[in-house]
């Protein structure tokens, strides 16, 4: 019996292994076919990574993404520290209200922003008696920059602010012991503890600004992403389109090298204690920082919903049509359901392999894995594009082929919560079922599995709730006709039809809204 078992036990790694490597093979086929097109273009494809258009739109892209990233980290760090460390009135709403803004997508909230501000809008006609005949333009760089900042500085200050709570308290008390003051102890105490921090959220706001599509599309500004969209739909030339994908491919990864790089060698340990430090008392400064964030919270929320809201009730009013709506949504929820299960169902034989059969093939199984994470929608679904059409036809503009291609830019998602799963479940507990004779793949399916239900429903439903936004995989890879929540709000938005899109937007932020409330109770607990 026990060398029947071990020999089963010999034969597990051998079939998880091979799963493991098909799917990390999937993972990376966008990336793979997307060099061997550019590669194989030869100098047509250099002719138009070196034209001088192209330069300019990768300087625009970069400086986009550098000013968005520094006017986030300027926004949540003293956000978090005022949250976190202060005495600031109303704390405990603040911290909720002020995580928020990341519930609304970058496309809703451009959608908002440009029906408030630009030329004619709604703000524009309030103050139009009172003399003002004309706004600042929210078209191009400044309106970009705007969004991107306000929809993405709660990167920086969830982990700002977890740092906050979890850093040693006796070194700010030791800075004020020794008589320096709350400005010099932020500065020259606490914020060099929150450089890790910072990097991380960093990191998360550039990259999403590289690859973010639906807000630069809607405030026209020529990021990459928007000029790629454009190449391909068109001018339909997709050599131009292939070459400027791997551009800014790799720009992000420059991007990751930077983070890297300034994160440094430093460690920061304490001396083990924890506990929330003594709240500092604002005095005169109380008063700034409560109209601080008022403003942030007014600004990157209550004017994107009074927005939504104002369109919704004028929709009705006009007695729109919504049964549009009503199918987009299914079809939403149906093709998120799917790529949620595929994702799930893919992650499973990656987690066995790292958690129970780690080495150093597992660990480059699972980083390949990781890659379409690090890659813009955009880029995945032009690369899955490109293929369909010339090797796999019969999968061009099919659901399978949208579905992988959330799998292929979701999957780090899912396997992230069933790692964490299968980590707790006590290896003991399948020694003991093989040592009864079990099959591996009954032990996995009997015992291993239902341990793992908790990490496996949450892994579900973060991949469901992050495709259900997804915009540039869905408008290029969906079949003709299908149509769901995230390409209404685009589509509708771009014609400036504000009442059509204000549902499906308003859906969107109720759906986004459910991991920040969660995002926050956790957050809460914690404290």
């Amino acid at each position: 019996m026990a060398v029947i078992s071990g020999a089963r036990l010999a034969r597990a790694p051998l079939l998880t292994g091979a799963l493991a490597t098909l799917i990390a093979a999937a993972m990376l086929l966008p990336l793979a076919y997307l060099v061997i097109r550019v590669w194989g273009a030869g100098q047509e494809a250099w002719d138009v990574i070196s034209d001088s258009r192209t330069i300019e739109t990768l300087v625009r892209t970069a400086w986009l993404a550098l000013t968005v990233t520094v006017a986030s980290v300027a926004l949540a760090v003293p956000l978090a520290w005022l949250t976190v460390r202060t005495d600031l009135p109303f704390r405990s709403a603040w911290s909720v209200l002020l995580v928020l803004p990341l519930a609304i997508p970058s496309y809703v909230g451009a959608f908002a922003f440009v029906s408030a501000l630009a030329p004619q809008g709604l703000i524009q006609d309030v103050l139009e008696p009172l003399g003002v005949d004309e706004l600042p333009g929210i078209y191009g760089f400044r309106g970009a920059w705007l969004v991107l900042t306000l929809f993405t500085f709660p990167y920086v200050l969830l982990p700002v602010r977890a740092t906050l709570r979890g850093i040693d308290p006796s070194f700010a008390e030791a800075s004020r012991s020794l008589g320096k003051s709350a400005w010099s102890t932020f500065f020259r105490v606490t914020l060099p503890q929150l450089r890790p921090a910072i990097a991380a959220g960093a990191l998360l706001v550039a990259l999403y600004t590289l690859s973010d599509f639906g807000a630069v599309s809607i405030l026209r500004f020529d990021s990459l992403t928007r000029v790629i969209y454009i190449q391909y739909t068109s001018a339909f030339d997709r050599t131009s389109a292939a070459a400027l994908s791997l551009l800014l491919v790799a720009l992000a990864m420059v991007v990751v090298v930077i983070e890297g790089a300034t994160r440094g060698r430093a460690r920061y340990y304490g001396s083990g204690r924890r506990g929330e430090a003594p709240p500092v008392a604002l005095g005169k400064w109380r008063w700034p920082a409560l109209a601080f964030c008022f403003a942030v919270v007014a600004i990157a929320l209550a004017l994107p919903l009074s927005v939504i809201g104002y369109w919704l009730v004028r929709g009705f009013e006009a007695g729109l049509s919504w049964d549009h709506v009503r199918e987009a949504a299914v079809n939403s929820a149906y093709a998120s359901s799917l790529a949620a299960v595929a994702a799930v169902l893919a992650a499973l034989p990656v987690t066995v392999l790292v958690v129970r059969h780690r080495s150093v093939g597992s660990s480059l199984l699972e980083k390949a894995t990781y890659t379409g994470f690090a890659l813009p929608g955009i880029v995945i679904a032009l690369a899955l594009v490109f293929f369909a059409s010339n090797y796999a036809t019969v999968l061009y503009q099919t659901l399978a082929l949208l579905v992988f291609a959330y799998v292929v830019r979701f999957l780090p998602e899912a396997l992230g919560a069933t790692r964490s799963a299968l980590v707790q479940v006590n290896p003991s507990t399948e020694e003991a079922a093989r040592n009864l004779g079990k099959r591996p793949w009954e032990v996995f399916s009997r015992i291993t599995v239902p341990q793992m239900l908790p990490g496996i429903s949450a892994g579900w439903i973060l991949v469901f709730l992050t495709v259900m936004k997804e915009l540039p995989v869905t408008l290029l890879l969906a079949p003709t006709d299908f149509r769901t929540l995230a390409t209404e709000v685009w589509s509708a938005s771009s014609n400036a039809f504000f009442a059509q899109a204000a549902l499906p937007a308003l859906i969107l932020v109720a759906i986004s809204a459910i991991p920040m409330f969660v995002t926050v109770l956790r957050e809460r607990e914690a404290a």
